[in-house]
């Protein structure tokens, strides 16, 4: 992977990030997360009083143990599954689609025996594309160059 542009979204610009080890289970597991689209980050902020968008200059490297899933697929949602029930993974850095709270309703009645794969597959179409990438380790962190933020209105 070469360079890009990616954006986080919160409350106070992140100049120094740090994994983030949450009360709840994200998609990915604990880390940093960020995301290529622009718009997601600023929905992300949105949650917030104060809504700021900071950006990274990222330049992942060979070094680092790099999960990419390409598209929605059983192993994404078998990987989502596992983070989302607590299971730790070995990657540094972890990039896909994102599982919203509507999509990670669906992974709940998959996991509870509800719905079966086959239907989780035809109610998680999304109506806009998502992106995440997470920073899991500090190595990982190392690659992030920070670019400055932006206020969103």
């Amino acid at each position: 992977m070469g360079k890009m542009t990616v954006y986080h979204g919160g409350y106070t610009p992140v100049n120094h990030p740090k994994i983030i080890i949450g009360k709840n289970t994200k998609d990915f597991g604990s880390g940093f997360y960020c995301t290529m689209i622009k718009e997601q980050a600023q929905r992300w902020a949105k949650r917030y009083n104060t809504k700021i968008v900071s950006i990274y200059e990222v330049r992942l490297n060979s070094n680092l143990n790099i999960k990419n899933f390409k598209e929605m697929t059983d192993e994404w949602l078998n990987f989502i599954v596992n983070c989302r029930s607590g299971k730790k993974h070995e990657y540094d850095v972890v990039i896909g689609a994102m599982a919203n709270d509507q999509i990670y309703n669906y992974i709940s009645d998959y996991i509870d025996g509800i719905i079966t794969q086959e239907q989780f597959w035809v109610l998680a179409k999304f109506k806009y594309p998502t992106h995440q990438i997470n920073f899991c380790t500090k190595k990982a962190l190392q690659c992030l160059e920070y670019r400055g933020y932006e206020e969103v209105l």
